[in-house]
């Protein structure tokens, strides 16, 4: 370890002990998740600050929303945050640029540490109030068929969390895609704008540094390659490894691999491109408020909610955080 991590709370760990510690860490994105401490970082360098578990008060995501976040339009849906509250009062929003990966070291905290809360306080009192208004949507008694079918949809729920490398999988993939679907050819012609005089006012500012010996040239260089730096940060332009037709063979690939997974059971309730325990979930909710008897109604009803959600609707924490998460499946699917 070349440069220690700055701590940041009031627990100290010894060099030696930081520095086995980070190097064992589970790295998620630009956070590590240690046994002693939690690794966050700045707004450019990973892991740069630590924070021993005691004095973390509470971990959550925050999330700037965009115009395009329900629509499947746009390049930037989401800016997504890990907000780290310390016993000190003092607080760290950690920024990344996926935000799945905030949704993994959430869940990966929750793991190690339950004690923490994974949720504002705020949001808490929004989630017990919501699942208070869900179940007083519930019927009281349910009929035969309804409840064999919430049975079913139990099973495959538990199916799926056996080994969630599947579901995980297909959501990647699905999220992938739909923001290299959804990338506008404005966009990328803006872009490659943005490069072609960047790399002018590199090939520029060598030329008045060396050939003419102006030093006014290596800022031209300079500002020509930190255009290109933010071009390529944005991921607005397509690379050999993660194009449409890229994308495409791995949604393929994603699917092929659910398929495997739950042709293993002899009847399954949902098509693979829909096989996440969220689906399952708003499914088993379905069926429970009486909209739906069986596993078709249920889904179609789903499907009905989440193309009614966009950018103007309001929704708990709980619905954002099931929105964002299968939603993809069901835009790059055409809803089928």
């Amino acid at each position: 370890m070349i440069v220690a991590p700055t701590r940041l709370g009031q627990t100290a760990l010894s060099r030696e002990t930081l520095a086995e510690d980070k190097k064992q860490c589970h790295k998620i994105g630009p956070v590590g998740i240690g046994g002693r401490a939690l690794y966050t970082n700045s707004f450019y360098i990973s892991r740069c600050y630590y924070t021993c578990w005691q004095d973390i008060r509470r971990v959550f995501k925050r999330v700037a929303m965009s115009k395009g976040g329900f629509t499947g339009k746009g390049i930037f849906a989401t800016t997504p945050y890990l907000v780290v509250q310390r016993s000190d009062g003092t607080e760290q929003q950690c920024n990344f640029k996926i935000e799945a990966e905030v949704d993994e070291a959430l869940e990966e905290i929750h793991k190690r540490h339950p004690e923490i809360p994974v949720y504002s306080a705020e949001a808490e009192k929004k989630l017990r109030k919501a699942k208070a208004e869900q179940e007083a949507r519930y019927l009281k008694k349910l009929p035969e068929d309804a409840l064999e079918t919430i049975q079913e949809l139990e099973r495959a729920k538990a199916y799926l969390q056996k080994d969630e490398r599947y579901s995980k999988l297909i959501v990647f993939a699905a999220k992938q895609k739909r923001s290299l679907d959804g990338t506008k050819t404005s966009l990328k012609t803006l872009a490659a704008l943005i490069d072609a005089g960047s790399a002018a006012l590199i090939a520029a500012g060598l030329y008045l540094r060396l050939m003419k010996g102006n030093s006014m040239g290596i800022y031209l260089a300079l500002f020509g390659g930190a255009f290109i730096l933010s071009v390529a940060a944005s991921q607005i332009l397509p690379t050999p490894h993660r194009n449409r037709k890229t994308a495409q063979a791995d949604w393929e690939e994603a699917l092929r691999q659910m398929k495997g997974y739950i042709g293993k059971t002899d009847t399954f309730p949902v098509p693979p491109q829909y096989a996440h325990p969220v689906v399952l979930d708003r499914m088993i909710r379905v069926v429970r408020e009486g909209r739906a008897a069986d596993e078709e109604g249920a889904l179609e009803a789903v499907k009905k909610d989440l193309k009614a959600l966009n950018a103007s609707v309001t929704v708990s924490q709980q619905e954002y955080d099931e929105v964002v998460t299968i939603k993809p499946l069901f835009i790059v699917s055409d809803y089928q």
